[in-house]
């Protein structure tokens, strides 16, 4: 079994609704998101999967939450933007953008800092 992953940071502003104590104020993260697949084999050229291709569409993904409120930036106006649900989020975006080879997604991780990081996995 191979495991390719790529990384990607963002920076972003978020609060936690209901939290009850300093997050549940706005403040700000450098996130760093990792993305994990598994493959069970390799193609032609000897390769799992191309990392360009793989880091386009989490680079893509990213973008879209780089330099933004997260609060105010969909799915996050509903649901709290906590680490968790941001690395569900991007889970499930990355495994739409990658067709056919989404079923091979094992993992995103999220980290809000250099101690702190949450992976998710279905």
């Amino acid at each position: 079994m191979y495991e390719i992953s790529v990384e990607q940071d963002f920076d972003a502003a978020h609060f936690l609704h209901g939290y009850g104590g300093k997050c549940e104020r706005q403040h700000g993260h450098r996130f760093r998101v990792q993305a994990t697949l598994r493959m069970g084999k390799l193609n032609e050229l000897g390769l799992a999967y191309d990392f360009t291709v793989l880091k386009k569409h989490l680079k893509d993904i990213v973008a879209l939450l780089d330099h933004v409120p997260l609060n105010e930036t969909p799915p996050f106006d509903k649901i709290n933007p906590s680490s968790e649900n941001i690395a569900r989020t991007i889970f499930n975006d990355l495994k739409t953008r990658l067709g056919d080879s989404g079923g091979f997604l094992h993992s995103v991780t999220v980290w809000e800092s250099p101690e702190s990081h949450v992976t998710y996995s279905p």
